[in-house]
């Protein structure tokens, strides 16, 4: 039986009120995209058995590529065979050459179609190379060959952040059929980091149409992430409209929309389960609740009153915890205790009631950085606080950096390195036989072209160099400076290789040498790439293995948000406020990363430079407290902590 179907028996119908598509949760991606992959499993078998063939329609991007790795398993550990299937693939860049990096062609043959024995005649990629007085004709037998197939049995599905479904920008009919349309803004920014920088992105894509993915027997659209949980919960709660392509999937009677617990958090029986049924009223809960009570009326924690808790859902915590007053002050002293000047604890003080214990004092922090500029964009005033204070802090880069580099920097280094020569007489013919074929090299490079191992190597050393002036400016010594350079991120693009042992290993073996007594990490899984994703895994998997060790007894791990996100304050344990001047030692600090500064290789979405959105986000945190009626500060910077044992 499949894996879907039982989370969706087991949903309380008044939680799911405002769901106008059946809606499954897990708490992980991994868990939810092995439940699908079960689910196609299935429809194979049984059409194998009826000796029938099984249609799928394929998606590509990030989000269904553990789908297709938990296939791939399948077929090689439990024997699924192919042979009797028929895909189609939702959309295509155009033009592109199917060889490119960045086309689906590549991508399907990559993770999935190189990995199991479908025949080739069976596998259908709309054709980026078709002449465009073709085109119109190429689409129609598309369509035609669906038909013939005998329709679509399941259409996976991934969603854009402007509620594109496929390549159907917002605008689409829902009778549109497969055609070639002018891709969204938006979808060409994001898109971007793929491509090595927007103006490379194709402005065009041939993509099955909302009418084509409609016929579909059924459809499952997956969401991973809390960058697509506004989007999802307008295209499953929202009115139909126009501009949100995924909301004709309300038409649809057999669709089913899979998410992790990050994608689902604007839902309402996530968001505000209050407002639907009785909750089991826990002190998160409340706390979340009270939170959003103050920010839905514009009063602080202790001005609340009996009636507002009645009027908004919130009667029975009245009647279970109340009155009023006794919730509002244990609120009010909850959040006043994340609030640390201290965040390596205060020495010879009653930590009782403070996020982090005072002793031992001095503690070893150890502070994981994804890419080697997120801890000073993230926690760059909390870390300048930790030296200040006199902390032994470390800091690791986790990974290199090194495609975050623009071509033009990697020419001024090396110009520079053979001018330098020169100019004090060590002409060296070899360094200047490698700066002619670095600049040969990128002069004739290709978009989305992989680097040469020498460019690669000096993209690597500028992002390093520009970390060991960010953490002598913060303080911290040449030698407390770890670059990890972890293998999985070290394929010259966008898309990595798989996190391995080796990844894990090195985490493994710095925390042992260093035996922190606080780690700090990157818990903003927004990140477009995926990077801290996987950064993040391989610290969780390494504190696995070292739990039982007697100094990971004693240790505390905080995680830190800023680059891409930031914690709600109902969500932050430990909140450390920063001065105007903090403020601005950490906006110096985040500037020696040079190579990242006015118009980053890879800025997602926010047009924003990164120290413009960490400040707004540190300043938008100290407002949030202040309008909550607790102390009014410049900025603050927020922690949650992981509990791993």
């Amino acid at each position: 039986m499949s894996d879907l179907k039982p989370r969706m028996d087991s949903i309380d119908p008044k939680l799911s009120y405002y769901e106008k598509i059946p809606t499954v949760v897990y708490e992980e991606s991994s868990d939810a995209s092995v439940a699908v992959a079960k689910e196609i499993a299935s429809l194979i078998r049984d059409r194998d058995k009826q000796n029938r063939k099984a249609v799928l329609g394929l998606a590509t991007g990030s989000t269904p590529v553990r789908v297709y790795d938990e296939l791939v398993r399948i077929h090689k550990e439990e024997g699924l065979s192919f042979k009797n299937v028929i895909t189609f693939n939702l959309d295509e860049y155009y033009p592109i050459e199917p060889n490119s990096l960045q086309s689906y062609v590549r991508f399907m043959n990559e993770h999935l179609f190189d990995h199991i024995d479908i025949p080739e005649d069976q596998v259908h990629i709309p054709d980026g190379t078709i002449s465009e007085e073709k085109v119109h004709q190429y689409c129609e037998q598309y369509e035609q060959k669906i038909r013939d197939a005998g329709g679509i049995d399941i259409q996976l599905l991934g969603i854009g952040r402007t509620g594109h479904i496929g390549f159907n920008e917002p605008g689409s009919r829902p009778d549109s059929l497969t055609r070639l349309i002018t891709l969204d803004k938006i979808t060409r920014k994001d898109a971007a980091s793929d491509f090595f920088g927007e103006e490379h992105v194709p402005r065009r894509a041939i993509t099955m149409g909302v009418g084509t993915i409609l016929d579909a027997e059924k459809i499952i659209m997956l969401a991973w992430g809390e960058g697509k949980a506004p989007i999802i919960k307008e295209s499953v709660e929202g009115e139909i409209n126009e501009t949100v392509p995924a909301t004709y999937l309300q038409n649809h009677d057999n669709t089913l929309v899979v998410l992790d617990g990050a994608s689902s958090e604007k839902l309402t029986r996530i968001h505000t389960p209050w407002i639907l049924t009785s909750c089991d009223w826990n002190d998160q809960l409340i706390r979340k609740a009270v939170v959003w009570l103050c920010q839905k009326l514009d009063k602080p924690i202790l001005k609340l009153t009996d009636e507002n808790y009645n009027e908004n859902g919130m009667g029975d915590l009245i009647a279970t915890k109340g009155p009023a007053y006794n919730i509002n002050i244990k609120v009010f002293n909850e959040l006043q205790h994340t609030i640390t000047g201290w965040p390596g604890g205060k020495p010879n003080e009653d930590d009782k009631y403070r996020p982090e214990r005072a002793e031992p004092f001095p503690k070893r922090a150890l502070i994981f950085s994804p890419h080697p500029d997120d801890d000073v964009i993230s926690m760059g005033g909390t870390l300048i606080r930790l030296v200040d204070h006199g902390h032994d802090v470390h800091v690791a880069y986790q990974t290199s950096g090194n495609i975050a580099v623009f071509d033009d920097d990697v020419i001024r280094f090396a110009d520079f390195v053979t001018d330098y020569a020169g100019t004090f007489g060590m002409k060296d013919e070899k360094a200047e036989h490698l700066f002619d074929e670095i600049t040969d090299f990128l002069k004739n490079k290709e978009p989305g072209q992989i680097d040469s191992p020498e460019i690669k190597e000096i993209k690597g050393l500028i992002r390093r160099g520009e970390a060991k002036a960010a953490g002598r400016y913060c303080g911290v010594p040449d030698e407390n400076l770890h670059f990890l350079d972890m293998p999985f991120y070290e394929t010259g693009r966008v898309k990595k290789k798989p996190l391995s042992d080796e990844d894990v290993q090195i985490t493994i073996d710095l925390l042992r040498k260093i035996r922190p007594h606080q780690i700090y990490a990157a818990g903003d899984l927004s990140d477009p790439h995926g990077t801290h994703r996987v950064c993040l895994k391989a610290i969780f998997l390494a504190l696995e293995q070292v739990k039982d060790e007697d100094w990971a007894k004693d240790c505390y791990v905080w995680l830190y948000r800023g680059a891409w996100q930031e914690w709600d304050v109902n969500e932050i344990e430990m909140a450390v406020p920063l001065s105007p001047h903090e403020l601005t030692r950490k906006r110096r600090a985040i500037f020696k990363h040079q190579s990242q500064k006015d118009r980053p290789l890879f800025p997602g979405s926010d047009t924003r430079e990164f120290w413009q959105r960490s400040e707004d986000r540190n300043r938008g945190t100290a407002i949030t407290y202040d309008e909550l009626g607790l102390a009014e500060y410049e900025a603050i910077e927020g922690f949650v902590r992981y509990h791993f044992f």
